[in-house]
Formats: C-alpha cells, sequence, structure tokens
C-alpha cells in the first residue's frame, strides 16, 4: 500500500449526493428522441447488430450500435467506451453470448468510428472549472438516457441490465450503478479516475491525464477549483454509493490506473463485489469476459 493511505479514502463532498440524484433525473425527464437503422458493416452470427441516433442531453445528436442476440428476451449490458473520442466497437468484448449490448460514441461521431488518441483532441480539461460545466457530467447523462432507451426495447429484460466498460468506461459503470435505477449490476475493468487526490501527488503526468493536470497547475485558482470539481466525480466517492454488485478488475501492470487506485475503489464499494488482479497492464485481457460470465450468472439467473 502506498505511504499515502491517508488519500485512498472516499472523501465525499457537501451536497454531493443531491448533486448526483439532480444529475440523474435531468437525464430521465429528457424526452427519448432516437432511431434505429438496419446495417452492413458488422455482421454476427449470434447477433442482429443494428446503428442508431439519438438526442443527448445537450440536444446534440449521437450515435452508436445495438446487438440483439436471437432470442425474445435476454439480459442487457450497456457497454461504456473508454478514454477517448472512438467508439466501441460490436467484438467479443462489446457482445456476450446470450446478452444484448448497447454503446455509443460520446462526442458525436459515427457508431463505429475509430481514431489515434492525440492530445490535441483530448477533452479531459474541458470545464473541468465547475462541477456543472466538466464534460463528464454531460457525458454521463447521455449515459442515463442510452440505459433508458435500451431498457425499453422489448428484447431487453429490463430487470436484468449491466453498466460495463473498461478504464473511463469502467469507472461510468460505478457512477450508473450508483445513481441508475435501471441498472442491476456493474462491471468495472480497470476502472479511472479513482483517488485523484493520491494520483495529483504525482510530480509528473501522462497524457491523457496531463490534460487537466496541465489546466489545475496553471494556476493555485485553477488548481482549487479542479480539486472541488473532482472530488463531486471521483470514482472513489462513486463507488460509495453503488449497492448494486459489483466486479471489478485490476492490472498488476497497469500504468494508467494504479492498483492502489483500483483497490481502493474496491474497498469503497457497500454491497456485493468481487475483485479479480490480473498480471497485465492497462489493456483488454480474455479474464474480462470470462471473469465477468462468472459473476454475473448467478445475478442474472
Amino acid at each position: 500500500m502506498s505511504d499515502h493511505s491517508d488519500l485512498l479514502k472516499p472523501y465525499v463532498p457537501p451536497g454531493f449526493e443531491p448533486f448526483w440524484r439532480e444529475t440523474t433525473e435531468e437525464a430521465f425527464a429528457a424526452e427519448l428522441d432516437w432511431q434505429r437503422t438496419p446495417q452492413t458493416e458488422y455482421q454476427s452470427d449470434t447477433h442482429t447488430i443494428e446503428t442508431f441516433s439519438f438526442r443527448g442531453i445537450d440536444g446534440a445528436t449521437r450515435y452508436g450500435w445495438l446487438a440483439l442476440p436471437h432470442l425474445d428476451v435476454a439480459p442487457g449490458m450497456v457497454w461504456l467506451a473508454p478514454y477517448s473520442r472512438w467508439s466501441m466497437l460490436p467484438n467479443e468484448y462489446g457482445t456476450r453470448a446470450g446478452m444484448a449490448s448497447i454503446s455509443f460514441n460520446f462526442h458525436g461521431e459515427s457508431a463505429f468510428h475509430q481514431e489515434e488518441y492525440k492530445p490535441e483532441r483530448g477533452y479531459f480539461a474541458e470545464g473541468a472549472l465547475d462541477k456543472r460545466t466538466w464534460i463528464f457530467r454531460r457525458m454521463y447523462q447521455d449515459a442515463v438516457i442510452v440505459t433508458r432507451l435500451f431498457e425499453s426495447l422489448p428484447q431487453v429484460d429490463s430487470s436484468k441490465i449491466v453498466a460495463a466498460g473498461m478504464s473511463q468506461g469502467g469507472g461510468m459503470a460505478i457512477w450508473l450503478g450508483a445513481w441508475c435505477k435501471l441498472i442491476r449490476a456493474v462491471v468495472a475493468d480497470e476502472p479511472f479516475l479513482g483517488a485523484m487526490p493520491f494520483v495529483l501527488t504525482a510530480k509528473a503526468f501522462r497524457y491523457p491525464l496531463k490534460e487537466l493536470a496541465d489546466l489545475a497547475f496553471s494556476s493555485l485558482e485553477n488548481e482549487a477549483s479542479v480539486r472541488k470539481t473532482l472530488s463531486y466525480f471521483d470514482t472513489l466517492n462513486q463507488a460509495a454509493f453503488c449497492e448494486k454488485p459489483t466486479r471489478v478488475t485490476l492490472g498488476l501492470k497497469d500504468p494508467a490506473v494504479k492498483p492502489d487506485q483500483v483497490r481502493a475503489i474496491y474497498e469503497a464499494l457497500p454491497g456485493k463485489r468481487q475483485l479479480e488482479e490480473i498480471d497485465w497492464g492497462h489493456d483488454w485481457h480474455p479474464r474480462m469476459i470470462e471473469g465477468a460470465k462468472e459473476f454475473l450468472e448467478p445475478i442474472l439467473r
């Protein structure tokens, strides 16, 4: 354990719970406006894959895909993207046997958009001086809207919807588990944005976190504002409110999301939980599929 163990505990700020309840209620009050479209780019022997567009919380159009298994009704997985402007794909991670899946691009790119990360395309610092304007609030609200769209489908068992993802997606899955009543369970692989006071003790930062650090440490005033914003979003604080069954994985060689951060998130979870440590870096691993299946089977039975 790090010498900074005091920075690896929840530090929930005043007004945290009302802020997230209001944020979530806004997303539930938004009108559902979406269209589904057949597509031929991605095919599957086990799922019918469609694309869709929807109106986000800010009125902008965003795009995603839907994978429905060849079953009358199935459990569902809301599949959230890592930090990027790319879209998750309906591959072996995005589609799971016997489950429906839905995923979307957070930034208005196409359903299957792919691009390499470049700092100039980063968004970590966008609106970060205030909790109401940080981009992650809008992104979370869009994830709630997509969960509502998903839950409305007759092919999806509305009592068996899982929030899942890796890194950014894993952290946001925990946020959904904490506040979105439609979520039954959470699968958070290498969840991001945990124990940020601990993270900010570093002397140097790597991208994409450096985007945020550059803003925070540009002035004492900005540092105070960014730290306040982070306290409302920190996945460590969110985990303290996530009572849904939650599986967490960490990479023992992960340079981006340190094992201490993930262990702290796990320890903060108040409900049924599982932690698997993988001798791996910050990347996909087959155990993220296999372990999730083992964890979810008795919950979604």
